[in-house]
């Protein structure tokens, strides 16, 4: 593995980069980070669409058609151009739920009066700024289609969050990478579900990149 790919990454300016290289036709099993939230890294804060599309690359057709419920600090987002998104916020997007409580939270729906009293204002809006971090949760089959995507950028997490989760894993999730680097130097994988990594409460940046072989 060449010392560009370990290192050529948004988030070169980490503490701290993990790099895991799993086997091509191989998905960790990674959905509890996702569902917990991760930090992505953006530019300053915008609408939910700015975010999403502008900053994080997705594209406006699968904002509109894939993700039908979204979630800004724990309130059902309707209008993805009129909610703002900061530094600190929280961002849960997930794809169609079924039942009337899926109904309900999909944005723009027709039962999305019922919950009007829950629903994000968009007078609430993030204060503006610099670069900033937001914390992205994928629920469902997002976690499928947009985990590795996010993963193979970079995402960042608390060092005590990705200790207690690679401390969980069983063998059999290792068994799915061929190597790993941290900061670009080789580690032994053997060694990776007993490392302590909540030392000094910082962020570490995560990425999983498919072996080229």
């Amino acid at each position: 593995m060449s010392e560009r790919v370990i290192q050529d990454s948004a988030a070169a300016d980490a503490a701290a980069i993990l790099t895991l290289v799993k086997h091509p036709r191989n998905l960790p099993r990674l959905s509890p980070l996702f569902q917990q939230g991760f930090l992505v890294k953006v530019p300053g804060s915008g609408s939910i669409r700015t975010i999403l599309c502008g900053h994080l690359g997705l594209g406006a057709e699968y904002l509109e058609g894939r993700i039908q419920t979204i979630f800004l600090n724990g309130k059902p987002v309707d209008d993805v151009d009129a909610a703002m998104v900061g530094g600190g916020d929280t961002l849960a997007l997930s794809a169609a739920m079924p039942g009337l409580v899926g109904a309900t939270m999909r944005r723009g729906g027709y039962l999305a009066g019922l919950r009007a009293n829950i629903s994000h204002r968009d007078q609430e809006q993030a204060d503006h700024g610099g670069e900033c971090l937001v914390k992205l949760k994928l629920f469902n089959l997002l976690t499928e289609e947009l985990g590795p995507v996010f993963l193979e950028k970079g995402i960042w997490v608390e060092e005590a969050v990705l200790e207690l989760f690679l401390h969980h894993q069983p063998k059999d999730f290792w068994a799915g990478f061929l190597a790993a680097y941290l900061n670009g130097e080789e580690l032994d994988l053997q060694a990776l579900p007993s490392m302590a990594w909540a030392q000094g409460g910082d962020l570490i940046c995560l990425r999983v990149i498919a072996s080229p072989g």
